[in-house]
């Protein structure tokens, strides 16, 4: 039979106070992990926490900026303290800037690939150790289409998602040998909050551009939704994929693999 549950396990999402975050903190939970998560404001802590507990979920929330080392650290101390040294990390917090890559400042290049990049650095490393005492351990890195492709406006946000699939590979080899496994989960266009103003009907009622864009480059027609990333989290933080390691799970609805339609 394989071994889907997560009973007895500690998971670490960052960033699950809303979205894509939520649904696969939420998706641990139901297969029987202890669920910790941080996000940085104290309005999104109580909305979440507050969703967490009408779920039925007894989630642990820390207020924590994640390219913050030591506090990185001291969260990862107190987890362990509290429910136990951390199983599962799946690092999701991120931030995207869609600005044109000549009109973009350096500055704002560096907040993305600190967030997006460097961020999942700290908070791996912070809880590897504890993972290679255990002689188990599960790292799963939010990565993106944009880890394997290019689009106008992204240039910060792909460089980093590219970083963070290499980053992926480079952990699954290096710590491998103490049965750690380091996998990415490549999401493909979601239907969030984030993205619903790019999938309201136009006044004449027709598909807003992007939404119709999207829809014709998807072999499965729709956009993905935080419940399509629910079984994938599952898998890679259970014993079920124990020989899985430096592998990106792209969960795009078929985008990746296809060339697009032919024009009429």
């Amino acid at each position: 039979m394989v071994n889907f549950s997560l009973e007895g396990k500690v998971a670490l999402v960052t960033g699950a106070a809303y979205g894509i975050g939520f649904a696969m903190a939420q998706a641990l939970a139901e297969a029987g992990a202890k669920i910790a998560f941080n996000c940085r404001t104290q309005a999104n802590m109580d909305r979440a926490l507050e969703e967490y507990a009408r779920l039925g979920i007894d989630a642990k929330g820390y207020i924590c900026d994640c390219t913050d080392e030591a506090g990185v650290q001291a969260m990862v101390a107190d987890i362990a303290a509290t429910l136990g040294p951390v199983d599962i990390l799946v690092n999701n917090a991120g931030i995207i800037k869609r600005i044109p890559m000549h009109e973009m400042a350096a500055e704002e290049f560096r907040q993305v690939i600190d967030i997006d990049l460097v961020a999942p650095y700290i908070c791996a490393k912070a809880v590897i150790p504890g993972m290679i005492s255990k002689g188990a351990g599960k790292i799963i890195n939010i990565c993106s289409m944009m880890s394997e492709l290019g689009r106008e406006t992204v240039s910060a946000y792909a460089a980093a998602k590219g970083g963070l699939k290499m980053l992926t590979r480079n952990i699954a080899s290096e710590y491998g040998q103490y049965n750690i496994q380091c996998n990415g989960i490549g999401p493909g266009y979601i239907a969030t909050p984030q993205t619903a103003p790019l999938r309201e009907r136009q006044a004449d009622g027709s598909r807003h551009p992007f939404d119709s864009f999207i829809v014709a480059k998807t072999p499965a027609e729709r956009w993905g939704t935080p419940e399509d990333l629910m079984g994938p989290v599952v898998f890679l933080a259970s014993k079920a994929s124990d020989f899985v390691n430096g592998h990106v799970l792209y969960v795009d609805g078929g985008i990746l693999a296809y060339i697009g339609k032919q024009p009429k």
